[in-house]
């Protein structure tokens, strides 16, 4: 079955970090750009950061700038998200997404769910002391 596969989520204090990964099970991240949305209790689902595995570049979310990291493993075909000094408001369900062909990762934000080719079951990731 081709999907994605999330892990990496938990509980952790303010200025902490975690660390996300993703693997695409079933097939390959060569021509998709991956990434992460999350959603936290109701607020709307927030574009987090997204790698495009065809020329490298990456786009992030202001609020991320400086603190969250994306990378990639292309031998093992994961997406990482190092996410360091995490606060309250991070907190959220984090899903892994894959668009195939995007032309510019600036348009990550504006994605519809059914324009998504594969999206992970999410992973909790909890901020709090």
């Amino acid at each position: 079955e081709m999907q994605l596969v999330e892990s990496g989520g938990g509980l952790v204090q303010p200025g902490g970090s975690l660390r996300l990964s993703c693997a695409a099970s079933g097939f390959t991240f060569d021509d998709y750009a991956v990434g992460w949305y999350r959603q936290a209790p109701g607020k709307e689902r927030e574009a987090v950061t997204c790698v495009n595995f065809r020329d490298g570049s990456t786009y992030y979310a202001d609020s991320m700038k400086g603190r969250f990291t994306i990378s990639r493993d292309n031998a093992k075909n994961t997406v990482y998200l190092q996410m360091n000094n995490l606060q309250p408001e991070d907190t959220a369900v984090y899903h892994c997404a894959a668009v195939l062909r995007i032309a510019d990762v600036e348009s990550w934000p504006f994605f519809k769910s059914y324009e998504f080719d594969y999206w992970g079951q999410g992973t909790q990731v909890s901020v709090s002391s």
